[in-house]
């Protein structure tokens, strides 16, 4: 098996495209056979190497490698002409040397008329020249476009995923397949291309389906084995249209920079559109490769759902060793602009840091934020929670902060000696448990939710923890917000 994905460099991999790759690689991957990859770069008034740069970083960032190295369409412009005029000299293709203003008003006028005609028009223009007018008109130099011409009959195919698909030719123009100034069109370029990678199998999107049978005719006329063909179903937003910019389609290099992990984000692209057969939504790499069949690719569209690749993500984050999740936390934090010298904590601090809020976190860039007020300085404490807990009643709210001071000056700096001391104080104030608290929470991170309160004590540490406490007891006898350390 040899299948492939054609990228143009006109913009950065987006999750169409990423699934197209996916679905492909997985095929190669499980059949021992090789994924290539070619940039179809023919269009060079869009196409741009920082383009190229972005597709194969994204590519790689997902893990999805490719055998060999790329190639370039635009390579290959010298062997798409070759075929243009092969087919030429066997009659399925002919020169072109109406204007497209000509042809534009002649087809309008068809079109006005009623005619029936309008697909062969291109055809009928070219034939008043005749053929040997043609030629003397090409040897002068004249500009002409090479038009494929499409037989009588119906082109069919057993398609991968939606079985046979037919075609009646006479529904089909006789399409450019060589412009007037010797660049190929999309069809010969790309069957031109795949018949010389030697490919066996195209997969790609449903919005090429009206592309293969032009493509199947090409192979057909140039006497070259066909690949088989299969169309995978759109990727839908949540209106069931298209998925494109209007719904906030991104690109993969977006979706990374926001936090979400590779392994998550080839899972939720991998069930865009397939199905394992069970309930199993959380599948690893090696588990796709075996389990995936185009027997199980739908033929209908998938809605693409960002809460349900975060809710994913979060599964994966909470899933990781140790050593992973800080220096992925690390990364997320050098991310959101905290470099590793504003990271205020210990390395085992900061391990322990990252384990309290791995459960809390959907996504990366979610847990830096989460984690900002350990690392570095808090800048407000919540208004709203502030009222509540402490401006209604200042007095009670100082003697209770001055209170749990005084218990964490003398415990013992452990999860199980600060619940008991703090749990004791509670029992002494005649109060329950989240009384204490909750007030401490907003001393220690500005908001009232956080991981564990043990946990953020160890993080923080007795120093910055009491630090922060007395700070909040100034900041409610002046009741103004001030800087926290």
């Amino acid at each position: 098996m040899r299948v492939r994905f054609a990228p143009s460099p006109t913009g950065s991999l987006h999750v169409g495209g990423a699934r197209a790759a996916l679905f492909n690689w997985l095929l190669a991957r499980q059949s021992g056979g090789e994924f290539l990859l070619r940039i179809e770069d023919t269009d060079r008034s869009r196409s741009r190497p920082e383009h190229v740069d972005a597709i194969l970083d994204g590519l790689s960032w997902l893990g999805i490698d490719w055998d060999g190295v790329p190639r370039f369409q635009a390579d290959g412009a010298e062997r798409h002409r070759a075929d243009a005029l092969a087919l030429l000299d066997r009659g399925a293709a002919y020169r072109d040397f109406t204007p497209r203003s000509d042809f534009s008003r002649a087809r309008d006028a068809a079109v006005e008329a009623g005619s029936g005609a309008v697909t062969r028009l291109a055809r009928e223009l070219a034939t008043e020249v005749g053929e040997v007018e043609a030629r003397a008109r090409a040897a002068r130099g004249e500009p002409f476009a090479v038009r494929f011409r499409v037989p009588d009959g119906e082109t069919a195919w057993d398609d991968l995923v939606h079985d046979e698909l037919r075609f009646a030719n006479a529904e089909i123009d006789d399409f450019v397949i060589l412009r007037s100034d010797g660049t190929p069109t999309y069809n010969l370029a790309v069957a031109s291309d795949d018949a010389d990678m030697g490919i066996t199998h195209v997969l790609r999107g449903d919005d090429h389906i009206s592309n293969t049978p032009k493509q199947i005719l090409i192979y057909e006329a140039l006497g070259r084995e066909r690949p088989a063909f299969g169309h995978l179903p759109m990727i839908l937003g949540p209106d069931g249209r298209r998925l494109s910019k209007r719904h906030g389609a991104r690109s993969v290099r977006d979706y990374r920079s926001d936090g979400i992990l590779p392994e998550a984000m080839v899972n939720f692209l991998a069930l865009l559109g397939w199905s394992p057969g069970d309930d199993d939504e959380l599948l690893s790499r090696e588990e796709l490769i075996r389990q995936f069949s185009l027997g199980r690719v739908l033929r209908k569209g998938s809605v693409f759902d960002p809460a349900k690749l975060e809710w994913m993500n979060g599964r994966y984050i909470a899933a990781m060793r140790p050593h992973e999740l800080d220096s992925a936390l690390r990364e997320a934090l050098r991310r959101d602009g905290v470099a590793g010298d504003g990271i205020r904590l210990s390395d085992e601090a900061f391990v322990r840091l990252a384990d309290a809020l791995a459960p809390r976190s959907r996504t990366l860039a979610q847990m830096a934020r989460l984690a900002r007020p350990y690392v570095g300085s808090i800048d407000a404490y919540d208004s709203t929670v502030a009222r509540k807990l402490w401006l209604r009643d200042q007095d009670g709210a100082v003697d209770l902060l001055d209170a749990v001071a005084e218990q964490l000056t003398a415990a013992d700096w452990s999860a199980e000696a600060l619940e008991a001391s703090l749990r004791s104080l509670a029992v002494a104030m005649n109060v329950g448990a989240g009384k204490v608290f909750q007030p401490l929470r907003l001393a220690l991170t500005g908001r009232s939710a956080s991981p564990g309160i043990f946990d953020v004590l160890l993080v923080l540490g007795r120093g910055r923890s009491l630090a922060r406490i007395g700070r909040a007891i100034e900041w409610i006898a002046a009741e103004r917000v001030d800087s926290v350390p």
